[in-house]
């Protein structure tokens, strides 16, 4: 998993409060567990005007102008701007990989969904809390700021950006080693491996009959 220490990024606002998991990915995409080529179908019921199939060429489907991710002065941002509760609805963490796909490396919002702000961090996706009138100053710098980046310091727990105070956040220790270390569950088990060598050695030990 690829580390996060700091990003300097163009941020994408998506003003839309309560958006779930069927709207971040559609569930008829939902057929592999390999973790990549999601991105396309990001959004994909507002990013198109016609109805996608899973392995569709998306050069041949209809773009919706009129959503955030299609205009050309965004193309690129890794930074998602949104609003409350976003990320309810299902536990599918085909949504996060999806983001992540698609190139979104840091979301900021007033409030996540549980399991959807966990399995962000599973992914090496970074999500911030900001209150809602942090939040409302953003999208208004989005707005009045073409080309608006954000800097993220996750080492300083920081959010500063050309003309802001900088904006510090709150983050787990243990979600923030992780993230830092680019570290995935197979990677925090493997922190263990001498004891779990130990702890193997000693079974064969004391119950050599499971090792026959």
């Amino acid at each position: 998993m690829q580390p996060f220490t700091e990003l300097d990024a163009l941020v994408v606002p998506l003003d839309r409060a309560n958006v779930d998991t069927d709207a971040i990915l559609p569930k008829q995409f939902m057929k592999s567990v390999l973790r990549t080529g999601f991105g396309v179908n990001l959004f994909d019921e507002w990013r198109y005007r016609d109805h996608g199939k899973p392995g569709q060429d998306v050069a041949t489907r209809q773009i919706n102008p009129d959503f955030p991710l299609n205009y050309p002065i965004y193309a690129g941002a890794q930074i998602l701007l949104t609003r409350d509760n976003f990320g309810c609805g299902s536990s599918r963490e085909h949504a996060v990989w999806a983001l992540s796909n698609y190139g979104i490396r840091a979301l900021i919002a007033p409030s996540f969904a549980d399991i959807f702000y966990g399995n962000c961090f599973k992914n090496g996706m970074l999500p911030i809390v900001l209150s809602a009138d942090l939040v409302q100053s953003l999208f208004e710098q989005v707005s009045s700021v073409p080309g608006f980046r954000l800097t993220i310091d996750l080492q300083a727990q920081r959010v500063i950006a050309d003309g802001l105070d900088p904006i510090p956040f709150e983050i787990d220790t243990e979600r923030k080693r992780r993230l830092l270390g680019g570290m995935d569950d197979v990677a925090l088990t493997l922190e263990w491996t001498d004891q779990i060598l130990a702890y193997e050695q000693l079974r064969q030990i004391d119950e050599p009959w499971l090792f026959s």
